[in-house]
């Protein structure tokens, strides 16, 4: 359990951005990674702070992730949200915050509460000011975070909304942000392989993950790191399927390797000294401080690995 020290700590950030005094954000994308393990804020800070929200970003950042990440729904009117769930029920409150997503509008996401869940699923870590707290779009979060962050986005249910991916490149063009995600800087990431090969097709210089929900048994693997190695740079297995063997075969296919989702801390140092590339936590701060204990963990992929 963390302890009350960093409850207080936590506590006194979240009341700074409350009150309209947003959290330090790094300087800029020169910023090194914390180690040669890459930090994930899984959703942002969400073990501290309601998901894919302001506050729960500016965490994430006060704790130095790498990376923030986003999954992306869309309205009935057209309008890219970050949203993890294809319906309102489990994260949004307030008169007809229920049902799918894509029968929604912008408007009416915009006048659910996205906060109050958590404090109530968590009234130890909640805050009167998490109430507060909307949907947010893609595009108020590129506005507000601009290039100073590097970001890590799913598309969710992309059969549900045909030309997502295409709308999605538009976003990060209308933000100067395509140049980044040739960079590695924005990652690009889906369970669906159609969703991912649809964006490769349109930009070859993306950066992809793809997403593995459960790993087939045996040889299998091999052949299925071989096949994704064709138009993805990374994988993000589920924690329990990664070991220092699946991280060997996957870098012997130039694939990096970031898992989701790990909050014990004796499974962020396993993987961290088997050769993992980064990793997805609810808790950046966490994994953050060992990883700094630690020290540097060994290199990731062979020197011969290029970009596709």
């Amino acid at each position: 359990m963390p302890s009350p020290a960093l409850h207080r700590h936590v506590a006194a950030l979240l009341l700074a951005a409350a009150i309209g005094c947003a959290p330090p954000r790094p300087a800029g994308l020169t910023v090194p990674y914390t180690s040669n393990v890459a930090i994930v804020a899984h959703r942002g800070a969400s073990g501290w702070a309601p998901e894919h929200t302001i506050a729960a970003y500016d965490l994430a950042l006060t704790f130095r992730a790498d990376f923030i990440e986003q999954d992306l729904q869309r309205t009935k009117d057209s309008v890219l949200v970050i949203l993890h769930d294809e319906t309102l029920d489990r994260t949004l409150r307030g008169p007809g915050c229920q049902g799918r997503v894509n029968e929604h509008t912008l408007a009416e996401l915009k006048a659910c509460d996205a906060g109050t869940w958590f404090n109530e699923r968590s009234p130890e870590k909640g805050r009167r000011a998490f109430a507060n707290e909307r949907v947010l779009t893609l595009d108020e979060l590129f506005e507000r975070y601009r290039d100073t962050v590097r970001y890590y986005i799913e598309t969710k249910n992309p059969e549900d909304a045909p030309g997502m991916e295409r709308q999605l490149l538009e976003t990060l063009d209308r933000h100067l942000l395509r140049g980044a995600a040739h960079e590695g800087r924005v990652l690009l990431q889906s369970f669906s392989a159609p969703s991912l090969k649809l964006m490769r097709g349109m930009d070859r210089s993306l950066q992809l993950v793809q997403l593995m929900e459960k790993l087939p048994a045996g040889a299998n693997v091999g052949a299925l790191l071989d096949s994704v190695a064709r138009y993805a740079q990374a994988v993000g297995p589920n924690r329990l399927d990664v070991d220092a063997a699946f991280i060997r075969m996957a870098h012997a296919r130039c694939l990096i390797v970031h898992p989701y989702t790990v909050n014990s801390e004796e499974e962020m140092r396993r993987l961290a000294r088997d050769g993992i590339d980064g990793m997805f936590t609810d808790y950046a701060d966490k994994l953050r401080k060992i990883l700094q204990d630690l020290g540097p963990t060994r290199g990731a992929l062979a020197p011969g690995c290029a970009r596709r």
